[in-house]
């Protein structure tokens, strides 16, 4: 079969066929690998073995990456079909899902990159050659060869080059009313953040108070907090659109507003109705900041070990221990603290969930408060929170904002929130790749090398492509999961997958869009170097790259 090449032909009618065999083929593919790599790690009981999940640590992470990019794929021809009856002009979406489509179904195939150096291979999860040449069918070959022909990029690139900035893809998942919020946050954006986010990050100054005020009026605290409690009552759909335009903006403003999304969440999860009706409110409002004080130094993403004490003295609890990576913690007013309440439960039954209060502090005195003290955590990005590491010793808390009123229940209470963080962590990657792409995308259109702009050169424009298909495909995978929680549908795997392809995606993003700057993007002037150390810590933090396939690999094992 031919690919075409002329603008006349849509993609997303003419391969319709194509596109439903190879998703039939890539379903089957799927049961076979998870048939496979079970029967390896799988005993008598049914469940997985944690010695053996550990043993296979690389073939279980790399059927993670593989279904990652098969729920991917799904997604991308869902939104094809979508644009096949969509009646406005929609070409470059055309041509960029099949771009995707081609890049994506090669690396199922030859290697998908789980980092810089390790790969997910189909032998990994045991298929011998002959079994992978049988999964190789004609439409995949098809749909590989369409979207790597020069004539399709070329004309992406053109297309793509026409948009200017903001630039806009996905737009047919969304509502009217969701397209119009976002264009808030947009125009918000472009007046309150863009001009001065580089500043503040060469500063390593805090988002300004007027900043945080303006984003409390455009209801961004409040964005998912039910209307009976001040907030606006959307879904989290709704904070993926408004977190990836504000992380758009800065890395920094559009983590602000998922503070208090999360602390929100364990109220409204956990809480008593006194608590809801008390903290509610005020988090809506964003008079009261949260943060979220949970790790602690050597422990990481397991939170079974924490040491961190919490002893009650009448109708006070007394609170010891240090914590780490703890995001604004200076001028938050409330702290959603996990301490150990019973130290004789081990793991994760003897922790507790507190609503810490505590006043707001300044670089000078950072935390103006009997039991408590900190240092700052100085590093490369995300910055305009600041990091710290506190020390509790015998910090006071009121009994009465012990979450939900019961001991033992912190672990569990914070489970809650967890489909919800990573949805939002992808969010913000998708912001920080669509950053990356239009910083990109501007230097390469103005600056001239040998008669004309970088934009003329195939590499260059081919980056820009290839930029903009994986921001279309890791938006969508983020819509995806958020429409499943929105509709009470368990989703932790899809969000596990939305994090761990957006982070990717993004820090792929910065590097490409640093590269295009040359030497300039090396330099701290450039706006491109802050993207860079802003994107990089994506895959770490909300649960590294590892952790996330380790659980997505476990849990497909288990549905299996």
């Amino acid at each position: 079969m031919t690919p075409p090449s002329t603008t006349k032909q849509i993609f997303a009618i003419e391969y319709k066929a194509e596109r439903e065999e190879v998703l039939s083929m890539l379903r089957a593919l799927s049961a076979t690998c998870r048939e496979l790599l079970s029967s390896k790690l799988i005993e008598e009981d049914s469940r997985p073995q944690p010695e053996l999940l550990e043993k296979h640590q690389h073939a279980l992470h790399s059927l993670a990456w593989l279904e990652s990019y098969i729920t991917s794929i799904t997604q991308l021809c869902a939104h094809a079909d979508r644009l096949a009856n969509a009646a406005s002009d929609y070409l470059l979406e055309d041509r960029l899902i099949h771009i995707a489509l081609a890049e994506y179904l090669a690396q199922v195939f030859s290697g998908i990159p789980m980092s810089q150096l390790e790969y997910a291979r189909l032998t990994d999860l045991g298929l011998t050659p002959e079994q992978i040449s049988e999964y190789e069918t004609k439409p995949v070959d098809a749909l590989i060869a369409l979207g790597q022909t020069e004539a399709v990029r070329a004309e992406a690139a053109t297309r793509l080059e026409k948009l200017g900035s903001p630039i806009i893809l996905g737009e047919d998942a969304l509502d009217e009313t969701l397209i119009q919020f976002r264009d808030e946050m947009q125009r918000f954006c472009e007046a309150e953040v863009v001009p001065y986010a580089h500043e503040w990050h060469l500063q390593n100054a805090y988002i300004p108070e007027e900043t945080i005020n303006k984003m409390a009026n455009l209801g961004v605290f409040g964005l998912t907090i039910p209307e009976e409690y001040g907030g606006l009552g959307l879904g989290k759909l709704a904070m993926c659109v408004v977190s990836e335009e504000l992380s758009r903006g800065y890395l920094g403003v559009g983590s602000l507003g998922t503070r208090s999304e999360i602390a929100a969440e364990l109220i409204l999860a956990g809480g008593t109705p006194e608590q809801r009706a008390t903290w509610l409110p005020k988090i809506a409002s964003g008079k009261t900041l949260p943060c979220a004080v949970f790790t602690e130094p050597n422990t990481g993403s397991d939170l079974a070990s924490l040491k961190t004490r919490a002893e009650r003295d009448g109708s006070t609890y007394h609170i010891s221990g240090a914590k780490t990576w703890i995001t604004h913690p200076v001028r938050a007013d409330v702290m959603t603290l996990l301490a150990r309440t019973n130290p004789q439960e081990k793991g994760y039954r003897g922790l507790s969930m507190f609503l810490a209060e505590k006043p707001r502090g300044t670089d000078s005195n950072p935390f103006p408060a009997e039991g408590i003290d900190g240092s700052e955590i100085e590093v490369l990005g995300y910055r305009g929170m600041k990091e710290y590491e506190i020390g509790f010793d015998r910090f006071s808390v009121d009994a009465k904002n012990l979450l939900g009123a019961a001991e033992g229940q912190g672990f569990k209470q914070l489970m809650t929130t967890f489909e919800s963080a990573r949805i939002q962590t992808a969010a913000r990657a998708v912001g920080v790749t669509q950053s990356a792409l239009e910083q990109g995308m501007r230097y390469a259109q103005e600056r001239k090398q040998f008669g004309k702009p970088l934009a003329a050169f195939p590499r260059v424009a081919n980056k820009l492509v290839l930029i903009a298909a994986e921001l279309l495909t890791t938006r969508l995978l983020t819509y995806h999961a958020a429409q499943q929680k929105d509709q009470d549908i368990r989703c932790d795997v899809e969000a596990g997958m939305a994090k761990l392809l957006a982070a990717r995606a993004a820090w792929a993003a910065a590097d490409c869009a640093l590269q295009i700057h040359g030497g300039n993007g090396f330099a701290l002037e450039y706006p491109i170097s802050r993207i860079l150390c802003d994107a990089r810590v994506l895959s770490i933090f909300e649960g590294a790259a590892e952790i996330q396939a380790q659980i997505i690999g476990k849990r497909l094992l288990e549905s299996t």
